[in-house]
């Protein structure tokens, strides 16, 4: 059983029968910590009405123009990605402040977010020095491995 689960992916197995408990734990490089789980409200999430997406989306247009004008689409810029699946928080708890926000300045080990998976709050750092350009998930999304999650300048 330990051979199988050393060769899984699974970091934690744990096993009770008739009053015989077996707990089997991985060690690694994970960063790790439990933290107190984050109440945050549910969000709907709605689409566009067919006729709406037919439109021609002036707004956007703007945007674009807008994200251009204030360097978010350079190309020099650094994305900090999801090491996994998850929920993304952006704090320890509700009540606590932001790990990061825009025009903060970053090293590479500052910790920019939390991604819950199965439990465990994984802290993310920002492997890349420099200055956050901008948060692409919003608190209590769910995101996916590898999806970008903010936007570094590096320095």
């Amino acid at each position: 059983m330990i051979k199988l689960i050393d060769q899984s992916t699974i970091n934690e197995f744990e096993y009770e029968q008739e009053g015989t408990k077996i707990t089997l734990k991985k060690g690694g490089a994970t960063t790790v910590q439990p933290v107190q789980a984050p109440v945050y409200e549910e969000k709907a999430i709605f689409s566009k009405p067919a006729e709406a997406a037919d439109k021609p989306a002036e707004p956007e247009a703007k945007a674009d123009n807008q994200e251009q004008s204030d360097g978010r689409n350079d190309e020099n810029l650094h994305k900090i990605e999801s090491p996994m699946v998850g929920t993304f928080y952006t704090s320890p708890s509700p009540e606590d402040d932001l790990y990061v926000k825009v025009g903060d300045k970053v090293n590479s080990d500052t910790v920019v977010c939390i991604v819950e998976a199965m439990k465990l709050f994984n802290e993310i750092e920002a492997d890349q020095a420099g200055e956050i350009v901008e948060v692409l998930v919003e608190n209590g999304e769910l995101v996916e491995y590898g999806q970008p999650l903010f936007l570094v300048r590096p320095q």
